[in-house]
C-alpha cells in the first residue's frame, strides 16, 4: 500500500488499529515477533573463530608464525636426517600465539559488550497509545525499538520521529527532513493533506519519517513501517560496507606502533648481522631477532586503549554521564571552557521563595523554619490565591502548575501549614484568572465567616490599587528585591459585604489593603559553586549562557563565583551589534551571556574555539542542537533534554547537573592519564628488553634471553599490568593541573624522556643479572645467567608497573588502592615463578634452579627501579614545593 496517497481511515483499517485506543499489548507482541525490532540492521557479530583469525592478522604475529614455521620445518628436517631436533621451541611459540589470540578475543568481546550496554542506555523512546478498543487506550512510554505497524504515537517539538508514520492529527507540525531530502528548511505537515501517488518524499505532507526531528508543533500518527522498511532503513541498506574508524588516540598509537616497529626491526637486523659475522647459528639468530621484534613492539596497545576507554565510559555512567562516542572521552580531559546553560544546570530549575516583605520589614525565608505571625498570615493569603499543587510522594516533592505559585505553596508546606486543611477551611467562592493584560489574579474565599477577595500579581499594578498600607516603603522593598534578581509578587485583599453575582476586576481589584510582597528565585544548585571552584583550580573557565535577563543571570553568576564584575556580562543585543571579529577579540572579557539566541550560542562557541580553547557546551532544546554539534563536547540534558539535543550531543547528563560535567571532565582526565600510564609502562619495559639483547649481542655476542623467554615475558608481564593500569583510580590532584593542549603529544609533560631512561635502567639491571649469573658465580654458567636475567627482567617490570601508577610516591598513593594491579601482579608473578621453579617448565623454557644467593641478587636488582623512582619522585616533589613557595 502507498500509505501517503490513501485516506487516513483506509490506512487504519489496513493496519487493524484504532486512532484513539491503538492496538492491544497482545497484538503488539505478535507484530513485533513478525516484523522484528524497530531498528536499523547492524552487521552480525563475528563468530569466535573469525575474531580469533582477526587476532592473527597483526604483522608481528604473522612474522612470529613464520618463525615458528621455520623452526618447525627445521625440526622435521633434522628428525628425518637422524639429527637432534628441537620440538619445544616451535610448540611453545605456537602455544603463546594461541594464548595471546584467545586473550585478545576475550578482551575485545568485553569492550564490545561494554559499548553495547552504553548504546542500550541511550536508546530513544516513543510515546504510544496502547490497549485496543476493548480495554481502552493508555499512554505509555516505550523504547522505540518496540514499535510495530499499527501503533498510535504522539510527537511534539524536540522528539525524533521513531518510525515512518501516517499523520492522523497535526497542530502547527513541522519536521526537519534534511537528513532524507537535503532541504534545510523544516517541512510543514498536514494530516489532512492530499498527496498523489507519484509525489517525491519531500512533498508527502501527511507523512513523518523515522530519524527526522520534530522542530515545531505536535501530532498524533499511526506507525506504517519500522526498521529496515523505513525510508531511513532503505538508505542504511546501501551502507553495508561502512567501516568503523579508530579514535584519534588509537590512530596516534597506531602511528607510534609503526615507528617503534621500524626502529625494532632495524635493531633486530643489526643483531642478526652481528650474529652472522660472528658465525653464530643462523636459526638461533633469526629466532632471537624475530622474538625481540615481537616483544619490543606493543602491538596490543590499541586494543588495551579501547578496553580502557570502554571501561572508563561505563564508570562514568554510574556518575550520571552517558558518553555516546568514545573519542569524546579523550576530548573531555582537555576541555578548557565550559559553556553552561543557567536554568536547571547551574540552578535547581525550581522557583523557591526566599524573601517576604510584611509589616515594614523584609524577612529571609529558610526551609523548615517557622515564619513570623505576619509572614505566616501573608503566605496563607497567597497560598489561597493559587491554582498550583505540591504533592509529596515517597519523600519527594512534585510541583504541578505555575512555578511561582508552587513556590508559594512549597513555602507554606515547609513552614508547617497544612495546605489541604487551609483550602477546606477557607473554601474558594469565586475567582478571576490571571491574564497578562491585568497582571493580576483574584480569588474570593470564605475566611472566618467573612467574604474576602485576595489579589496577587505584579507589584507595580497591585500597589496602585491599594488604599491602605505603606505602598511607598513597599515599592522600595520591591526595587531592592529586583536588584537581587528576585521575581516579586504583591498580595492585597479586601473584605466584601457579600459574594458578588459576577466576579469582575472593576469590583474586586480596587480599594485593596496591602498585605505584603513575596520574592522568589530559581536558586543555584548547592554543589555548583564547589564545582566551579574546582574548574578554576583545573584551569577551566566556566561561562554562563542563558536566555534569561542579564540582571537575573549576573546575580546567579556572582553567587556561584562565575562573575566578579558586571563588565563581564553581555546581553544578546550587544552581541548582535558585534561582528565575528569583534566577538573573537573580546571573547575572554565575558563570562555571562544573557538573552542569547541559538545563533548567538554557535557564535560564542566558535569564537572560543578560534581562541584555541576546547569547548564543552550544554543544551536541552531543539534549537541547541547546532551549538551542541559545533562544540568539541556537546552535553545534552537527560531529564529536560529533547531527543534531538541528545542525538547531537557527545554526552548526556542524566541528572541535568553542572557538577556532573565537572565530574565527567575529571573522569576523562583520569582515563587519559591511565592510557598514558599503560603506554609509559609498555614502552619502558619493551625498551628494556631491546637494550638487554642489543647490548649483550654487541658486548658478549650472546643473547641473555632465549626467544621463548622473550615471548613469555611479552605475554605474562605486559598485558595484565597494562590493563590494570587502565583501571587505576583517578589521582587526587588531577583537577589541579591545567588542561592539555589540543595538539599536545602523548609523550608531553616529561613522559617520553621518563620512559626512555626507565627502559635503560631495566635493561642495564637485566644485563647486570646476566653478567653476575653467567660469569661471577662459580665460572662460566650461561644457563644461570639467562635464568637470572629472565627473573630480573620479569620481576623488575612487574614492580615497575607500581612505579607508573602515579607521579606521587607509591607510599602516599598506597599499595592497595588498585585491587586490579594487585591481582595482575600476583598472577604474573606466579606464572613467572612457575617457569623458574617447576622442573617440566624449566625444561621447556631452558631455565635452571637458582641458589639462595642468586635469588637475593635477583630480588635486590628487581627492587632498584622502585627505589630509584621513589627518590626521583621525592626530589621532584621537593623541587615543585620550592618553586611554588618562591612564586608565592
Amino acid at each position: 500500500m502507498i500509505w501517503y496517497s490513501e485516506e487516513k481511515e483506509k490506512v487504519l483499517e489496513t493496519l487493524q488499529t484504532d486512532a484513539q485506543d491503538g492496538i492491544s499489548a497482545e497484538q503488539a507482541a505478535e507484530r513485533l515477533e513478525k516484523t522484528g525490532p524497530n531498528q536499523l540492521m547492524e552487521k552480525a557479530p563475528q563468530s569466535f573463530f573469525r575474531r580469533f583469525l582477526g587476532q592473527l592478522k597483526n604483522a608481528m604475529v604473522i612474522i612470529l608464525i613464520l618463525a615458528a614455521a621455520v623452526s618447525l620445518g627445521l625440526s622435521v628436517y633434522n628428525t628425518f636426517q637422524g639429527l637432534e631436533a628441537d620440538w619445544v621451541e616451535p610448540i611453545v611459540i605456537v602455544l603463546i600465539i594461541l594464548i595471546n589470540a584467545i586473550l585478545g578475543v576475550i578482551q575485545e568481546s568485553k569492550a564490545e559488550a561494554a559499548l553495547q550496554a552504553l548504546k542500550n542506555l541511550s536508546a530513544p523512546s516513543a510515546r504510544v497509545i496502547r490497549g485496543g478498543e476493548i480495554r481502552g487506550g493508555e499512554r505509555i512510554t516505550i523504547s522505540s525499538t518496540e514499535l510495530v505497524p499499527g501503533d498510535i504515537v504522539e510527537m511534539e517539538a524536540g522528539d525524533l520521529v521513531p518510525a515512518d508514520c501516517r499523520l492522523l492529527q497535526t497542530a502547527s507540525f513541522k519536521c526537519d527532513e534534511s537528513a532524507l531530502t537535503g532541504e534545510s528548511v523544516p517541512s510543514e505537515k498536514d494530516a489532512d493533506g492530499a498527496v498523489p501517488n507519484i509525489a517525491p518524499l519531500g512533498d508527502r505532507v501527511n507523512m513523518a519519517y523515522a530519524g527526522c526531528a520534530v522542530s515545531y508543533g505536535r501530532a498524533r500518527a499511526v506507525v506504517v513501517e519500522t526498521g529496515m522498511n523505513t525510508e531511513m532503513g532503505k538508505i542504511a541498506s546501501l551502507l553495508e560496507n561502512e567501516k568503523e574508524t579508530d579514535t584519534p588516540l588509537q590512530q596516534k598509537l597506531g602511528r607510534l606502533g609503526k615507528t617503534l616497529g621500524f626502529l625494532a626491526l632495524g635493531i633486530c637486523a643489526v643483531i642478526f648481522v652481528v650474529g652472522l659475522l660472528d658465525q653464530l647459528p643462523i636459526l638461533d639468530m633469526f629466532m632471537t631477532a624475530v622474538s625481540l621484534a615481537v616483544a619490543a613492539i606493543p602491538e596490543g596497545l590499541p586494543a588495551i586503549v579501547t578496553i580502557v576507554l570502554a571501561i572508563g565510559v561505563q564508570r562514568m555512567v554510574a556518575k550520571n554521564a552517558i558518553i555516546r562516542r568514545l573519542p569524546a572521552v579523550e576530548t573531555l580531559g582537555s576541555a578548557s571552557v565550559i559553556c553552561s546553560d543557567k536554568t536547571g544546570t547551574l540552578t535547581q530549575n525550581r522557583m523557591t521563595l526566599t524573601r517576604l516583605y510584611t509589616g515594614g520589614r523584609t524577612l529571609p525565608v529558610k526551609k523548615n523554619t517557622s515564619l513570623t505571625p505576619g509572614g505566616e498570615a501573608l503566605i496563607r493569603l497567597a497560598a489561597l490565591c493559587t491554582d498550583g499543587e505540591v504533592r509529596v510522594n515517597d519523600g519527594k516533592e512534585q510541583h504541578l502548575g505555575d512555578p511561582t505559585e508552587t513556590a508559594i505553596l512549597a513555602c507554606a508546606l515547609h513552614s508547617g501549614i497544612d495546605l489541604k486543611n487551609l483550602r477546606s477551611e477557607h473554601p474558594r467562592l469565586g475567582e478571576i484568572p490571571f491574564d497578562s493584560d491585568r497582571k493580576l489574579m483574584t480569588t474570593v474565599n470564605l475566611i472566618e465567616g467573612k467574604t474576602v477577595a485576595i489579589v496577587k500579581g505584579a507589584p507595580d499594578v497591585l500597589l496602585s490599587r491599594c488604599v491602605s498600607g505603606d505602598t511607598k516603603a513597599a515599592a522600595k522593598a520591591n526595587d531592592e528585591m529586583g536588584r537581587q534578581a528576585l521575581r516579586v509578587l504583591a498580595v492585597g485583599y479586601q473584605y466584601l459585604d457579600e459574594m458578588p453575582v459576577d466576579c469582575l476586576p472593576e469590583q474586586l481589584e480596587h480599594n485593596l489593603t496591602f498585605a505584603g510582597l513575596v520574592g522568589m528565585i530559581d536558586p543555584p544548585r548547592p554543589e555548583a559553586a564547589e564545582a566551579i571552584r574546582v574548574c578554576d583550580g583545573a584551569g577551566i573557565r566556566t561561562v554562563m549562557i542563558t536566555g534569561d535577563h542579564v540582571v537575573t543571570a549576573t546575580a546567579i553568576a556572582r553567587s556561584l563565583g562565575i562573575l566578579h564584575d558586571d563588565s563581564e556580562a553581555v546581553d544578546g543585543q550587544r552581541l548582535a551589534a558585534m561582528s565575528d571579529e569583534e566577538l573573537f577579540a573580546h571573547i575572554r572579557e565575558y563570562r555571562v551571556y544573557a538573552r542569547v539566541t541559538p545563533a548567538d550560542k554557535i557564535r560564542i562557541v566558535k569564537a572560543w574555539q578560534q581562541a584555541g580553547e576546547i569547548v564543552a557546551m550544554t543544551g536541552d532544546g531543539v534549537n541547541d542542537a547546532p551549538a551542541l554539534k559545533a562544540a568539541d563536547i556537546g552535553c545534552a540534558m537527560g531529564i529536560t533534554g529533547t531527543d534531538v539535543a541528545k542525538g547531537a550531543a557527545d554526552m548526556t547528563l542524566t541528572d541535568d547537573n553542572f557538577a556532573t560535567i565537572v565530574t565527567a571532565v575529571r573522569e576523562g582526565r583520569g582515563i587519559y592519564d591511565n592510557i598514558r600510564k599503560a603506554v609509559h609502562f609498555l614502552l619502558s619495559c619493551n625498551l628494556g628488553e631491546i637494550i638487554t639483547v642489543f647490548v649483550a649481542m654487541l658486548v658478549w655476542r650472546e643473547s641473555p634471553l632465549l626467544p621463548v623467554q622473550l615471548l613469555w615475558i611479552n605475554l605474562v608481564t605486559d598485558s595484565l599490568p597494562a590493563l590494570a593500569l587502565g583501571m587505576e583510580p583517578v589521582e587526587r590532584d588531577v583537577m589541579e593541573r591545567s588542561p592539555r593542549g589540543r595538539s599536545e603529544s602523548l609523550f608531553a609533560r616529561g613522559m617520553g624522556p621518563a620512559a626512555i631512561w626507565q627502559g635503560f635502567l631495566i635493561g642495564l639491571l637485566t644485563l647486570a643479572a646476566y653478567f653476575i649469573g653467567s660469569r661471577c658465580m662459580g665460572g662460566l654458567n650461561i644457563a644461570l645467567g639467562e635464568t637470572m636475567a629472565l627473573a630480573t627482567l620479569a620481576i623488575s617490570q612487574l614492580i615497575h608497573a607500581f612505579n607508573v601508577r602515579s607521579s606521587h610516591s607509591l607510599f602516599q598513593v598506597g599499595f592497595h588502592t588498585n585491587k586490579y594491579m594487585l591481582g595482575a601482579f600476583a598472577a604474573s608473578l606466579l606464572l613467572t615463578l612457575a617457569v623458574l621453579l617447576i622442573p617440566p617448565l624449566q625444561t621447556i623454557f631452558e631455565t635452571t634452579s637458582m641458589s639462595g644467593a642468586a635469588w637475593w641478587i635477583v630480588a635486590g636488582l628487581a627492587l632498584v627501579p622502585l627505589l630509584v623512582m621513589e627518590v626521583v619522585k621525592g626530589v621532584t616533589a621537593l623541587t615543585r614545593r620550592i618553586r611554588r613557595k618562591n612564586a608565592d
